[in-house]
């Protein structure tokens, strides 16, 4: 029993390890720290009664944590062939798998699966597949919640078209949701891509659709979790 319980601290410290917080967090990370303890100073020092003070302090590491948390960045490596692969690019649930009309840029019919982030998962957004970025687009839009169908099309969201080794083309959309408010891409065009890399950032919650060729072999089901750079979403031909 004793070696069960050290094998599992273990491998939890050897989780943490491979954690770090992603840099589209650090100045509001430092901003918050300043601001939550600035407030709780002005409690502590302005108030006879401290019971008030212990219980905003407590709010307050809470809600820190939930930030910390929600900017974690895990340093994580696809151990598989990538030829033909298509990776999950994001942490989340499968909320989507469908053929549907592309407007935007395809203008024709797509196999789409999507995945949506809560602000528990990682945000981070991985490349799908290795190859090259084809053209990359930003669209100012709305932000109802990420799981309307028609926040694909009518909420802010960016693209990043790229073409696989094999001739596949393949595109990812950041979308923002109702708490999302700012999409980060690194992508550029002409540049190389490949699975392990990061392809951009959302904060606070939304989710990433994936348009994949007609035909692609389908590796997930509805409501599946996934694991950003590690679940296999699906096998182009």
């Amino acid at each position: 029993m004793h070696d069960n319980w050290f094998s599992s601290i273990m491998n939890r410290l050897k989780k943490l390890k491979k954690i770090r917080l992603h840099r589209e967090g650090t100045s509001i990370l430092i901003a918050s720290a300043i601001l939550l303890i600035a407030i709780n100073a002005l409690l502590y020092w302005g108030i006879e009664c401290k019971v008030p003070f212990y219980i905003l302090a407590a709010i307050s590491v809470i809600i820190y944590a939930l930030m910390v948390n929600f900017f974690r960045c895990p340093i994580r490596r696809f151990e598989h062939d990538t030829e033909k692969i298509v990776v999950a690019p994001a942490d989340g649930k499968i909320v989507v798998i469908e053929e549907v009309d592309e407007h935007e840029y395809f203008h024709g019919r797509r196999l789409m699966i999507s995945i949506f982030m809560s602000i528990t998962n990682v945000h981070a957004n991985w490349y799908p597949v290795d190859g090259v970025v084809k053209h990359v687009d930003h669209h100012n839009g709305r932000f109802m919640k990420a799981w309307l169908p028609k926040a694909s099309t009518e909420n802010e969201r960016s693209m990043v078209v790229i073409e696989t080794p094999e001739g596949h083309t393949v595109m990812a959309r950041q979308i923002a949701g109702a708490v999302a408010r700012r999409i980060v891409t690194y992508a550029e065009k002409g540049e190389d891509c490949y699975i392990d890399e990061h392809m951009g950032f959302i904060k606070f919650g939304s989710r990433v659709d994936v348009y994949l060729p007609l035909g692609t072999e389908v590796c997930v089901k509805m409501g599946q979790a996934t694991t950003g750079n590690e679940t296999i979403i699906a096998k182009l031909k």
